[in-house]
């Protein structure tokens, strides 16, 4: 009689906070519906399912009758649902009381709609620390699933990976089964009985265990090629066949019923880790390449099936230094759960608090905090949902706080958790977060009225793939190929587009450049910085007046090595949607002239489209926001965005030059390698030489103008739970 083995299919189904509502519906038709049409006649078969929260009320609501389907399935015990923390955040990066939060709320939710509470759940990216175990199991959770490189991290060997194992935190106990990273890549990539042969070796080798395999859904049909590939081609019927076929030796179980009859293999801790490319992920780019090249040169070698298990990447939360942009959202999200959890102590009403609470954890899904394979950080409209709810929780904070809504504040705190201290000016149009200790650069400003963040920018970086988008497009056209193996090319030329910036992309970044800079040496990030302003601190004082906050900066620094002082203020009005920006050169030399330009970036104001336009201070239009601009003797600037429908000027009291320019990035998806639009840059810029005192000045107006009454997308989108 042949030894049999347990295999459990976990699939995890997910889309985003802020993708786009086409996006669902072309991953519903090509992924979630297809499977379960072929799952459905296989009756001997049973598998463990994880929707994510934002796709599973985004199905409830388009296609309720895939959740009629579902019960079914649920009823006659072939689908067991997988929970987790409801809007699909890297738990690791959240206070306890949001991680319990998330995750009791999705599994009240699912058992309202599909009358089960999860007692399983998804770890988001399977990144994990140990302290996650408490949390998770108070929030009613018996097991998850994490991958076999957390395993192998603690040093278990792979022939013992075929069960769950216990681990435990302050007293409480979790199972935690090791996703195999093997069925990962044969799964749908290789032939059926690549898989099938693979279950019969270990089923030999470890009788009685339990062999898992968790996933994403979309890699049945929704990845590149595989619609064709898993679909048309057959290979999920011919799949689910042979392992009906098989059935005798190889049992298809759910997680919940290999909890019940198989006995736990063991006890373990497990390191702080995530997947195998995700760790590669979170490493800085020097170390990444390095460490790419170590597995080419060794992976050949006798020795290396022994010593990678001993190599390790990086850890998930340096995807906070390794992308700043990703930290100040992160900080953001903190400082909104802060307030939450002050307003909740103070007693204030629970249902304000409950949305709230959504608009919060809506801002906490993962997928803009990090970057690998996917688009992630990269992608504008991901990173513009998360502040769009954050900014929306904030501004209902700011309602039910007491006291004289929309009064003007000025405050100082670490915002942004890095050992400074940032500035805080706000009102009831507008925030504007200032950090003196970098240069004195605004680093959020947030449109309120519209929930929009005009500076969720990001700095153009190398990437260790930019060496592939170097090499060339190579893709094999034989073979379905894994997004980890893809090199494809979206748009010509991408090699020749990468660019990268020393410095942020952020606001009040001021510049001293060469008298000969020109638009396109300053755009593509080659201009030599001949100042130490940009990112060096600045002192700082904080007015109040009864109509009015400011504050005002200086640093005593240098340009070509001449000693100048720079001092700027940043005033805020009550009830003004504009900023008043003023700044004062001192010891300039009368007998030279200097090149002096005053950066500012705007995000959410997409190239490509009619209706998203430069125009001058009269009202004509100057091209498309994608366009460069080199002006010469104007006093503004004016951007539109009819689709966020906010204009956004820059008036000046002095004649300025004024170069303007896209700032893009070559980034990777799922898809391939692509061009992405992530902000508009704009510079005015003087040749400036110092009055009878040494000293020049100039007066910025910045305002940000909406033109809708109507509540905002995020405030339309909120859940009452």
């Amino acid at each position: 009689m042949m030894p049999h083995i347990h295999l459990c299919l976990v699939l995890h189904n997910h889309q985003p906070i802020g993708n786009f509502d086409g996006v669902f519906e072309q991953a519903y038709q090509d992924s979630y519906l297809p499977f379960l049409d072929v799952f459905e006649p296989f009756d001997r078969l049973n598998i463990s399912l994880h929707t994510s929260g934002p796709l599973m009320m985004w199905i409830a609501q388009r296609h309720p009758e895939y959740l009629d389907r579902l019960r079914l399935l649920i009823e006659s015990g072939r689908i067991e649902i997988v929970g987790g923390p409801q809007y699909e955040p890297i738990l690791t990066m959240l206070p306890s009381r949001d991680r319990v939060g998330q995750i009791e709320t999705y599994g009240a939710w699912l058992e309202r709609n599909l009358g089960v509470r999860p007692h399983g759940m998804w770890t988001p990216e399977r990144v994990w620390e140990s302290g996650l175990t408490s949390d998770v199991v108070d929030a009613g959770i018996r097991y998850t699933v994490l991958d076999d490189y957390h395993f192998r991290a603690a040093g278990i060997p792979a022939d013992q990976l075929t069960g769950y194992y216990v681990t435990e935190d302050q007293g409480r106990m979790l199972r935690v089964f090791p996703g195999s990273e093997h069925l990962r890549y044969t799964i749908p990539f290789q032939s059926v009985a690549a898989t099938i042969d693979h279950c019969r070796e270990m089923s030999h080798q470890a009788p009685g265990g339990v062999l898992t395999f968790g996933d994403d859904g979309e890699k049945f049909g929704t990845w590149p090629d595989t619609k064709v590939h898993v679909y048309e081609k057959g290979w999920l019927r011919d799949f689910f066949g042979a392992l009906t076929e098989n059935a005798e030796w190889l049992h298809t179980i759910t997680l919940s019923q290999a909890v019940e009859s198989t006995p736990a293999a063991g006890k373990v801790y497990l390191p702080d880790c995530s997947y195998r490319e995700m760790t590669e992920w979170a490493l800085p780019v020097e170390s990444q390449n390095k460490l790419d090249d170590v597995v080419h040169a060794m992976e050949h070698d006798e020795h290396w099936e022994t010593l990678k298990t001993f190599i390790r990447g990086g850890f998930w939360r340096n995807f906070k230094t390794k992308y700043p942009e990703t930290n100040e959202m992160y900080a953001r999200m903190m400082h909104v759960s802060r307030r939450l959890a002050d307003a909740e102590s103070a007693g204030v009403d629970a249902g304000e608090l409950a949305v709230i609470r959504d608009h919060l954890y809506r801002g906490q899904c993962n997928c803009p905090y990090w970057h690998g394979a996917f688009g992630g950080i990269y992608l504008p409209h991901l990173r513009n949902a998360v502040y769009e709810h954050l900014i929306a929780a904030d501004n209902l904070l700011e309602r039910i706080g007491g006291g004289n809504h929309g009064a003007l504040h000025a405050t100082a705190d670490d915002y942004n958790f890095d050992g400074l201290q940032e500035v805080r000016l706000s009102n009831d149009k507008l925030c504007a977060w200032v950090a003196p200790g970098m240069g004195g650069r605004m680093y959020e400003l947030d449109v309120r009225e519209i929930s929009h963040n005009l500076l969720a920018t990001l700095q153009r970086r190398p990437e260790s793939y930019h060496r592939k988008v170097l090499a060339g497009p190579s893709v094999d056209g034989e073979n379905v190929a894994s997004i980890h193996d893809r090199v494809v090319f979206k748009q010509e030329g991408l090699d020749q587009r990468l660019q990268y910036d020393r410095y942020a992309r952020k606001s009040l970044m001021d510049h001293f450049y060469d008298n000969d800079a020109s638009l396109d040496t300053v755009s593509r990030g080659e201009a030599p910085e001949r100042g130490d302003f940009v990112a060096l601190p600045f002192e700082t004082k904080l007015r109040r007046g009864e109509d009015r906050v400011q504050v005002q900066m200086h640093r005593e620094g240098n340009a070509w090595g001449i000693p100048i002082k720079l001092t700027k203020a940043v005033t805020m009005l009550a009830g003004s949607e504009s900023l008043e920006i003023t700044y004062l050169l001192e010891n300039l030399p009368r007998d030279r002239q200097l090149h002096f330009a005053i950066e500012m970036n705007f995000s959410g104001l997409p190239s490509g489209a009619d209706d998203r336009y430069f125009s001058d201070v009269s009202g004509n239009r100057m091209g498309q926001l994608g366009e460069k601009l080199d002006l010469h003797d104007v006093s503004g600037l004016n951007l539109s965005d009819r689709w966020l429908d906010i204009d956004v000027s820059l008036g000046l009291d002095r004649p300025s030059s004024i170069w303007a320019f896209p700032i893009e990035t070559v980034s990777q998806s799922e898809a391939g390698f692509e061009l992405v639009h992530q902000s508009v840059c704009v510079l005015p810029h003087w040749w400036i030489t110092g009055d009878e005192n040494g000293c020049w000045h100039v007066k910025l107006e910045l305002a940000a103008r909406c033109h809708q009454n109507a509540e905002t997308v995020a405030d339309q989108q909120v859940i009452r739970l």
